[in-house]
């Protein structure tokens, strides 16, 4: 019996899709978002950037950004009883409405 992979995106299957309307290449002004150290931040993951992409455990968490790490940003999140700092691209995280 061969194993299961048990990659990264495993068990994403929705999570990690777009809907018919959003099919495609995301926005370039997304790409070029910059955020200050203490915005709030969404991270919801665009499935057709590999690149800089968190871990599927963090789509739709919250966060505050704490740093910048070449294009990437580090938000720290909530996980469980703890705080994580995530390394993630702008392509990744919308802004927080008030």
């Amino acid at each position: 019996m061969v194993q299961r992979s048990k990659g990264f995106r495993s068990k994403t299957r929705h999570k990690l899709r777009k809907h018919p309307r959003e099919k495609g290449m995301y926005p370039v002004t997304r790409a070029l978002k910059e955020f200050k150290v203490g915005d709030i931040v969404h991270i919801v993951i665009d499935p057709s950037v590999h690149k800089g992409m968190p871990h599927p455990k963090f789509h739709g968490k919250t966060g505050i950004v704490i740093g910048q790490r070449g294009r990437a940003f580090i938000v720290r999140v909530r996980d469980g009883g703890k705080y994580k700092d995530v390394i993630v691209r702008p392509q990744h995280l919308r802004e927080y409405k008030k």
